[in-house]
């Protein structure tokens, strides 16, 4: 019989997951502090460098994020000069979002204190272990996931 005293374990996916991301984005935001960018900043950061000037919804789509939140998240990085959002030429309704200079040195100033953020995970998870959550993770935000998720008889 449980006392007073234990800890209940929910058994919410949900829960777990969100209280998983919190605590490694803690983890990694004090590792990038040094930088001033946070975990969500830099990794909007490392998208657009990824895909050189996304429009801002394909930009929410591949972060999965919602276009507010999104736009929400680029304000201080627009502020602070590391990104730029501009109209887009060809259709005048969509924002695409570039990299500025400073974005980019801002980005390979956050490489190192990353990269240790990185190392420190996978030796206390086990570097296999840490590839089989991100393989993992990788098919839950998968569209075949939501079909799945979605598809329960």
């Amino acid at each position: 019989m449980a006392t007073g005293n234990e800890k209940q374990k929910s058994l919410c996916n949900c829960t777990a997951l969100r209280k998983a991301t919190r605590r490694v984005s803690q983890l990694y935001d004090s590792a990038l502090e040094p930088c001033g960018l946070r975990t969500t900043q830099r990794a909007i950061l490392n998208q657009i460098a990824r895909t050189g000037t996304p429009a801002l919804g394909e930009l929410a789509e591949a972060l999965v994020m919602d276009r507010g939140a999104l736009t929400h998240n680029l304000k201080p990085l627009e502020r602070d000069g590391l990104v730029e959002v501009r109209i887009d030429p060809a259709d005048r309704r969509n924002r695409l979002v570039a990299l500025t200079a400073a974005g980019r040195r801002k980005l390979e100033e956050s490489a190192p204190l990353w990269k240790r953020a990185q190392e420190g995970f996978e030796s206390a998870f086990g570097t296999a272990k840490s590839a089989s959550l991100r393989k993992a993770l990788e098919y839950v935000v998968s569209e075949d996931f939501v079909a799945a998720f979605n598809h329960r008889d």
